[in-house]
Parts: structure tokens; sequence; C-alpha cells
């Protein structure tokens, strides 16, 4: 007799679901498709000589390698930690080691934060739309999603406040350059979120992994921030998840939490349980590499990136046909497009691949309730200008031909 799987799954896994993006990326090695779809950075921007420096410095030492090749504690590497106290001090954070944990990118954090905060229906407010990759992390813990709808300033507050009422375990946000429409939530905008959250007992999860991509008008205090100014300098009503896989280096998947002292030493034992600690041989190498180029790294992705950004805005300027319209992010990788009432993105998506070579994210994917069918993603990083300019005249003309 053969075991019945299905049968003996946890019921948790029903809410386990197959990444749109991560699908998608497999187009990524036919070249003759455009790709707009992963919000992944371009290699060519690694800093790959930085990395090689960092890894020959730890082997040059055969008490460093002995280090960086053991296991380590879950908490991080103590030299990384120190480094991000410095770096989030810089918006007015008075944080230590105590108020802070290294994770296996921020994806693992937002796992943990699901595994600490969600119990089987439990609310969990987003906003609509919100990050994909949030919702898979989430979902497996089996909550129901009350959905806040965004103007262009962020989050709608009398949405927030009617989600507030119903007491739900965190507002979940991306407050700059959100993926996946790129919207920045204002300031006035933050500190209002910072003080009704707080006044109701609901926490923030911030998620920052965009927040260092900006290419014009002024940098604004993390959420964080905002609700540490209002508590000595440290955080009390904020979880902020940092990352530095679009600043440095994905694959080294190295991210990081700062929240309260007693969240993150319930994180820590996640980290005890789940994988013991993130790679040591990574912290280290990330926090040499941060240590040597991580400011004029990021200035250098802000001229590229930027680039990539306006050929795209000009390219749909150009190309796109009445009844579309897209955001114009001030930083991050996205653009986000609203087609016309009646075309759906997903069907779009297989005419795009198959009959114009173009590749992109149907907007569906980004809402709880699977809403916003006649929006997509679009993603700029990893595709040279002309390629964009390319791509964007194709996908406009497949739009052209299914409005008319």
């Amino acid at each position: 007799m053969s075991v019945d799987w299905g049968h003996v799954f946890a019921g948790r896994v029903s809410g386990m679901s197959a990444s749109e993006i991560r699908e998608l990326l497999k187009l990524l090695g036919r070249p003759e498709i455009i790709s707009f779809a992963g919000g992944i950075p371009d290699p060519d921007f690694f800093p790959s000589a930085a990395v090689s420096r960092a890894y020959q410095r730890v082997f040059e030492s055969n008490s460093g390698a002995g280090s960086a090749l053991q296991y380590s504690i879950s908490e991080g590497y103590a030299p990384l930690r120190d480094w991000i106290s410095v770096y989030m001090g810089r918006s007015g954070l008075a944080i230590g080691p105590e108020e802070a944990v290294i994770t296996s990118g921020s994806q693992q954090a937002l796992d943990f934060i699901g595994k600490l905060l969600i119990g089987p229906g439990d609310l969990v407010a987003v906003t609509a739309p919100t990050y994909l990759g949030a919702l898979q992390a989430f979902s497996p813990y089996e909550p129901r999603y009350v959905n806040v709808p965004m103007d262009e300033d962020g989050p709608v507050l009398a949405a927030v406040e009617a989600a507030l009422a119903q007491k739900p375990k965190f507002l979940y946000l991306v407050p700059d350059f959100q993926n996946p429409n790129g919207i920045t939530v204002s300031l006035e905008r933050r500190e209002a979120l910072v003080a009704i959250c707080a006044e109701a007992g609901v926490p923030i999860v911030e998620d920052a992994a965009y927040a260092e991509l900006r290419y014009e008008g002024e940098s604004l205090p993390p959420i964080v921030a905002l609700d540490a100014a209002r508590n000595g300098g440290k955080p009390a009503n904020v979880i902020y998840c940092g990352s530095f896989s679009k600043t440095l280096v994905p694959a080294l998947r190295v991210g990081w939490i700062v929240a309260p002292a007693e969240v993150v030493n319930r994180i820590v034992l996640m980290k005890q349980a789940g994988d013991l600690h993130t790679s040591t041989i990574n912290q280290i190498v990330v926090h040499d590499i941060a240590s040597e180029i991580f400011d004029s790294h990021v200035r250098r992705l802000r001229v590229q990136y930027k680039e990539r950004r306006d050929a795209m805005i000009a390219a749909l300027e150009e190309f796109a046909p009445q009844g579309v319209t897209w955001t114009k992010p001030e930083g991050g990788l996205f653009v986000w497009l609203e087609l016309p009432e009646g075309i759906d993105g997903t069907s779009l998506l297989a005419r795009a691949v198959q009959e114009f070579n173009v590749a992109f994210v149907p907007g569906s994917a980004f809402f709880a309730d699977r809403s916003g069918k006649n929006t997509i993603r679009l993603s700029f990083s990893a595709t040279n200008p002309e390629r964009i300019r390319e791509g964007i005249r194709r996908l406009c003309e497949l739009v052209t031909l299914v409005s008319a």
C-alpha cells in the first residue's frame, strides 16, 4: 500500500503556491525573449572584483579560514551586525546587537515573521497590490488578508484605519519604490501610519529591499526610524527587513531584521531551529564588501538603473496606446501598467511570449484576492536600454491589437 501524501501533508501546505516570477525566470535563458519579468539585478553590475578580494582575504589567513568555514552564532556575524547598527544609525536609530539579527536573505525574514506572528485564521493587512514573495511567505501560516488600496502617496489612510479596526496581526508595507507598483509612501503618510498603527497596537512590517535605489527626489526616513524617534531611538512598533541582495549580491543570501529586542530574541530561536545560522563565510564576505565599497557601489547602481528606468518610461510615452497608464517610480526596479478594462494580464502574457518574445508578470499575482486582472508589472533592471525600447514597442503593439 502506498502512502497517500495528499492526506499526510499538513493543512498549511494548501497555502503554498508556485511563484509566477520563479517560473518566468526560466525564460531568461532564451536569448530571443526580452524579459521584463524578474526583478533581479543585472549581473554586469555585481561587484565581482570586490567579492573575489573578500574571499581571497579569508583564505589567506589560516585562522580566518577556519572561522569562516565553521558554525557560528545564530544572531549573526558580530562585525556585520555592528556595520548594520552604524548603517541604520544614519537614519537616527540607536540600535545595538540586541535589536538586530542576520537572516538568509530578507525572504527568510518574512517567513520567520509569518511564523512568529500568524496563526490559522489570523488577519494580516497588506496593500493592494503587494509583494508576491510576502504573500508566499505568509500564506502557509493560514492567515486571512485584508487589502488596503493605495494612491500615489501610499496606503489610503481611511482604508488603513478600517483595516486596523479589525485587529490584524500586522500591516505589511514596502514603503520605498514598492514591488510591484513603484510607489513610494510619502513622509506625511509614513508619519500618519506610525501614529495610527501605534495607537491601534498593530505592528508594521517594513520591507526595505529597494530603499537605497533612489534616482531622483529626496530620501525619506524609514518607517522604523520614525517609530524609533517616538521611543528614544529604539524600534518599538516596527519590524524592519533589510537586504544586501539588490545593493551588493543576491546569491550570498544575506539580509537582516531590526526590531524590538523581544522580537529579535524569538527570531533567533527560529534561526536555531531553522538553519542554525546564515552562512558564516558569506556574512564575512558581505561585511568585507560593504565596509569597502557599499556607498560607492550604490551610487553606481543608481546611475545605471536610472538610465534604464528612463528608457522604459520614454518608450512607453512613445509607443503606448490610448487607455494604458503607468507609474514613474523615483527609484527601485519596477514600472506598473494599468491596461484598458477587459484585458487580462495572464492571457496577454501567453500571447506576448509566444508571438512577440516579450515577458512580464501579470499584476493579479500581487493581489491577495487575485484581483487586478488588467495590470502588469515590468522590471527594467536586467535589460539594457536598447532592448527595453524594443521590448516595450513589441508589448505595446500587442496591447494595441488586443484593444482593437
